[in-house]
C-alpha cells in the first residue's frame, strides 16, 4: 500500500497532509503527488521543499507547464490554478507557512534553491474577474454593433463614428492598459504556462490600437465588417487564454 493509498483509506484523513493531482509536463497524463497542505486565510498553500533537495519536485514543474490541479484534502476535493508566488509574495507567505509548520524552515536551510510558494486558488468563485472580462467585452461587442447599426447598411457618417469612438474607443483603450500594466504582468508572474498567450495577446493590442485609428476612415461598410470581425477573434482569443486564470485569483469588481 503506497502513501497515496493508506491517505485515502484513513478514516479521518490526516490534517495538514492533501493529495495534489497534476497533469504530467511531458505526458499530460495525471500526476499524484502527497504533500503536505496548509490553509492561509482559507485559501490552500502546498511548498515545493521536496525535503530540501536541490531541484525542485516533479509535481511543480507540471503546475508551471499547467495551472490547472485538483486537491484532495481529509474532508474535500476540489479544481484550483495552482500560482507559483513571485518573490515578495512568496517571502511573505513562506514566513506564515513556518509559523504553522517549522519544518519547512530546516528544509529551506538545507538547500540553496528559494523554496517556491504554491497557492491554489480555487475555481468554485460565485464570479470572478474572469466573467467581469467577459462582460467589458460584451459591452464592447454591444457598441461595435451599434456603430454597424447606425449607418443604416451604409458606412457611419463620420459625425457618428467620432461620437461612437468618444465612448468605445476611449474604454478600449483604457481596458487594455489596465492589462497591459496590471493583469497580464501578474498573471505572467503566477502562472507562466500563460506567458506565451499573454505576449501574444499585448502584441495584438497593438493591432487594435490601429484598427480603432482606421475606425475614424472607413469608407466602406465591407471594411468596417471586416474591423468589427478583427476586433471580436481578439476579445475571444482573450477570454479563451486568461477567463480561468483571472476567475481563480480574484472576485469580479462589485457592479
Amino acid at each position: 500500500m503506497n502513501s497515496i493509498t493508506a491517505f485515502r483509506e484513513q478514516p479521518s484523513r490526516r490534517p495538514g497532509l492533501a493529495v495534489l493531482t497534476t497533469s504530467g509536463a511531458k505526458t499530460g497524463l495525471p500526476r499524484e503527488s502527497l504533500l503536505g497542505y496548509v490553509e492561509l486565510d482559507g485559501t490552500g498553500v502546498v511548498v515545493a521543499s521536496a525535503g530540501g533537495a536541490a531541484r525542485n519536485p516533479d509535481w511543480f514543474h507540471n503546475v508551471r507547464a499547467d495551472p490547472r490541479v485538483t486537491v484532495e484534502t481529509g474532508d474535500r476535493t476540489y479544481d484550483a490554478y495552482a500560482g507559483i508566488s513571485p518573490p515578495e509574495e512568496r517571502d511573505r507567505l513562506f514566513s506564515r507557512v513556518v509559523e504553522v509548520a517549522p519544518g519547512y524552515a530546516s528544509y529551506q536551510e538545507m538547500t540553496t534553491r528559494v523554496i517556491p510558494v504554491v497557492v491554489l486558488h480555487r475555481l468554485d468563485r460565485v464570479k470572478g474577474m474572469g466573467d467581469w472580462l467577459v462582460e467589458v467585452h460584451r459591452w464592447l461587442r454591444a457598441e461595435l454593433v451599434s456603430l454597424r447599426e447606425s449607418g443604416g447598411g451604409a458606412p457611419p457618417s463620420p459625425p457618428d463614428l467620432r461620437a461612437h469612438c468618444a465612448g468605445f474607443c476611449t474604454a478600449l483603450t483604457r481596458h487594455h492598459q489596465g492589462e497591459d500594466t496590471v493583469a497580464f504582468p501578474m498573471l505572467a508572474d503566477r502562472f507562466p504556462s500563460l506567458a506565451d498567450d499573454l505576449a501574444k495577446l499585448t502584441e495584438q493590442h497593438a493591432t487594435v490600437a490601429r484598427i480603432q485609428r482606421e475606425l475614424a476612415t472607413i469608407v466602406d461598410v465591407t471594411e468596417l465588417d471586416r474591423l468589427i470581425t478583427e476586433l471580436d477573434a481578439h476579445f475571444a482569443e482573450e477570454e479563451r487564454a486568461v477567463k480561468t486564470a483571472l476567475n481563480a485569483i480574484a472576485d469580479a469588481p462589485p457592479s
